[in-house]
């Protein structure tokens, strides 16, 4: 029905210039014979490519000729304002009425012709709907602007403290396993301490915190050989957390004919330089545990 409505504003309407555009805006949106359309002030400016206060002067305008009604009892998606172009529907419901007739000829729109009754109910499946009253419908917003029509889709419900039963990809499935790295990998991608490779970003950190220079190539394969000896009968982990307990193992490592800086069980604390807070407290808790240190 649109376009019927707006045949009406190019073949009678007397608006002229930006309120011409306006009024045509809001009869593009008329989805039946009643005329009446949601339309909000930014999709209008948007659309007639017209400033506020051009498109506020039109709308005041096509209100004061009686060509545009602006409903205030009604409202549409995100509370638009609805319009409803009284000449134009009073024009069709007497075409309409013409036709049921059978007469041969189309009657000419006039200022004096009736307008027929706003029909409310059967405007809520355009999302238009009262503004008050228990006849008020739910909200129709729209998720991107008012240009969009209204959204028929139900937002999710909200989760707040909702665990999965069955844990995710980046949980281990069982509390006993290490918890895997978060870059992709899955609980499955383990493996033991012998076939773990150092990798580049380790052997860069072995390099920029000055173990390579401290314990030399050698005494870094040393350190390597002695940890794989002691981690061959753990279970297999991931590559991250072989990662990060091989770095403790370095960081504790010292270089031969040098005294071990690291405490033992029993003794005061004294981290490694280079190392991390966590690197610090993984070393202090293996420790604590009477782990071996890699140093014996």
């Amino acid at each position: 029905m649109s376009s019927d409505a707006r045949e009406w504003v190019w073949e009678h309407s007397s608006s002229r210039g930006t309120a011409r555009l306006v009024l045509l805006s809001i009869a593009d949106r008329v989805p039946d014979e009643q005329c009446a359309a949601w339309a909000s002030l930014s999709s209008l400016i948007e659309r007639t490519n017209a400033s506020r206060t051009a498109v506020r002067d039109a709308l005041d305008k096509l209100i004061t000729s009686g060509e545009l009604e602006q409903r205030d009892d009604l409202q549409g998606p995100q509370r638009s304002t609805v319009y409803r172009l009284t000449r134009a529907a009073a024009f069709l419901a007497k075409v309409k009425a013409a036709e049921e007739d059978s007469a041969t000829d189309v009657p000419s729109a006039s200022q004096t012709d009736p307008v027929p009754e706003l029909k409310v109910e059967e405007l809520r499946q355009y999302g238009i709907w009262p503004k008050h009253g228990a006849d008020s419908g739910p909200s129709r917003r729209i998720p991107t602007s008012a240009d969009s029509g209204p959204s028929r889709r139900n937002p999710p419900p909200r989760r707040a403290g909702f665990r999965p039963l069955e844990g995710t990809d980046s949980d281990p499935q069982n509390r006993s396993e290490p918890k895997v790295n978060r870059n992709g990998s899955s609980s499955a991608a383990v493996t033991s301490a012998s076939e773990w490779q150092i990798d580049p970003a380790t052997h860069a950190w072995a390099r920029q915190q000055g173990h390579l220079a401290r314990l030399s190539e050698d005494g870094l394969r040393s350190a390597d050989a002695k940890w794989r000896a002691h981690r061959a009968a753990w279970k297999p982990r991931s590559a991250s957390a072989w990662a990060a307990d091989w770095r403790a193992w370095v960081a504790r490592e010292h270089a031969s004919g040098r005294p071990n800086l690291y405490a033992l069980p029993g003794k005061g604390p004294a981290p490694a330089a280079g190392m991390t807070r966590a690197e610090a407290h993984t070393a202090a808790l293996l420790a604590a545990l009477d782990e071996p240190t890699g140093t014996e």
